[in-house]
């Protein structure tokens, strides 16, 4: 064998080195090619009328571009002045909300409008924006084009509720109707910020809040009866919601509700699977609606926008219902017996809006006689104690004349029309039994046995109550003579 040369081992250190330096460049060069052999292999059966030119590469681009960095030579610098004063400069970047982010816009009659939709706290606690609605006409030819309302003005039905985001509802009254010839139109909304935010500039964002095609308006909308007697709109609905808590509420309101009657459900991310294939028959049967709002989650308001849901629904069906209910679906409206739904509204017919009762369940507590069977009975059914604990501010749900309100609440409305009245005497006449914090569970509700008709638990007295209980056989056969039993091997 032949002599290795002095320093040739150390010349194999080396080389050695230099490749295990540049491994990684080496393995991503690699990929690299490969990559690029594979995109060549493919790009040989794309059709040849399938091409990339330069205004597409544009457009994947442009939102990069939309928004580009200030430039230094934009970027005011502190000065020193000749008095020998430094003057600080001041560099915004971004935005803290947005000005006004819209859910829906409706008709409140022939001159007016309603447009619901959120917009910056800060900016209505310490501004005082201003709103202006314009109507123009599709038909460019009539002598009213760019008619501009004589009055806009904004309600805050969250007001104290809100985070970064307030619901804001904008009513928007011309002084003539609008579109009478129904050649179609579009409302805008002009949305000033007066100087919030940066005194230094009053912005107005310029919004097409409706748009009406030829042949849409319908005038006789507000003059007809209502399609539905009751219809209920729904808070927004979010979490691990038990899918037979669901099946027995919808189950109960539908029946008491009657057929003329119709339900609102908004999703805010608690309408899953198993959910949903409860509520399905109801709305083949045209009982329920069904709203995906889960997008609102974008925006920071209060409890999943439920205010901001709410008078959406209250504006969107305000001339489709008699009566509309705001309540959740972990509570349950009661009339006594030898009464109705409807009797019992029409003896309150002469007010706008009526606040209900609150009957507290328990949310644990089942009667003993019920052990061995308990986890084949409704929530409804077993959970028969109420607390009666007395001294306690409650919280009331409500229901309202629809054509009477201009906005509204989550336990009442405080934007009602001129002349209309509330009542809160509406005891023995209508309640709700609230099982609170059961529509979130998905276990045995039952977790504690008790063999009396009254005890103290959890520092708080209960009595036996089964006015609910009462009629759950009835709801049952409702529900197999209305759905089937294709619902019977619903989960907790």
């Amino acid at each position: 064998m032949g002599k290795e040369r002095p320093g040739g081992e150390k010349q194999k250190r080396m080389v050695v080195g230099v490749v295990c330096n540049f491994a990684a460049e080496l393995k991503l060069l690699l990929t690299a090619l490969l990559l690029f052999c594979t995109l060549v292999t493919l790009l040989q059966f794309v059709p040849p009328r399938f091409t990339i030119s330069a205004s597409d590469f544009r457009f994947c681009i442009s939102p990069i571009a939309a928004s580009p960095s200030p430039s230094l030579s934009d970027i005011q610098s502190d000065d020193l002045l000749s008095s020998g004063i430094l003057r600080r400069a001041f560099h915004p970047y971004g935005a803290a909300a947005y000005n006004f982010i819209t859910m829906g816009t409706y008709r409140g009659g022939p001159n007016t409008f309603a447009i619901v939709g959120l917009a910056s706290k800060p900016l209505h606690l310490y501004s005082r924006p201003a709103y202006q609605c314009q109507w123009l006409p599709s038909n460019t030819k009539q002598n009213n084009t760019n008619i501009t309302s004589s009055l806009a003005y904004k309600i805050l039905p969250d007001w104290g509720y809100g985070r970064v985001y307030t619901v804001v509802v904008v009513n928007c009254t011309f002084s003539h109707p609008v579109n009478l010839d129904n050649s179609g139109g579009t409302l805008l909304l002009h949305a000033s910020t007066s100087g919030g935010g940066d005194s230094k500039f009053n912005l107005t964002d310029t919004i097409p809040a409706l748009t009406e095609p030829p042949g849409t308006f319908n005038l006789s909308l507000f003059t007809s009866k209502p399609k539905y007697d009751y219809l209920y709109c729904g808070s927004s609905l979010y979490g691990t919601l038990s899918p037979q808590r669901v099946r027995e509420w919808i189950a109960y309101h539908v029946r008491l509700f009657g057929e003329r009657s119709h339900f609102v459900i908004h999703d805010a991310g608690g309408v899953h699977e198993e959910v949903l294939e409860v509520l399905k028959p109801w709305m083949e049967l045209g009982y329920v609606s069904l709203q995906d709002i889960r997008e609102q989650e974008r925006f920071d308001g209060y409890y999943h926008n439920q205010f901001l849901v709410v008078n959406d629904c209250l504006h969107r069906y305000k001339f489709m219902a008699k009566w509309i209910f705001f309540f959740d679906v972990d509570e349950y409206i009661f009339v006594p017996s030898k009464t109705t739904l409807g009797s019992v509204l029409d003896s309150l017919s002469d007010y706008s809006q009526i606040t209900i009762e609150q009957m507290p369940m328990s949310n644990k507590l089942c009667h003993s006689v019920d052990a061995a069977k308990r986890h084949r009975k409704w929530g409804f059914e077993k959970l028969v104690y109420r607390d009666v604990k007395r001294g306690i501010r409650r919280d009331r749900k409500y229901a309202i004349q629809p054509r009477n309100v201009y906005a509204t609440g989550v336990h009442m409305s405080q934007n009602l029309g001129a002349g209309a009245k509330t009542t809160h005497k509406t005891e023995g006449r209508i309640k709700y039994f609230h099982y609170h914090g059961t529509i979130a569970q998905r276990r045995e509700p039952c977790r504690n046995l008790v063999n009396s008709t009254d005890i103290n638990f959890e520092n708080k007295p209960f009595v036996l109550d089964t006015t609910l209980r009462d009629l759950a056989g009835s709801v049952k056969k409702f529900e197999l003579k209305m759905v089937g039993s294709r619902l019977y091997n619903t989960r907790q």
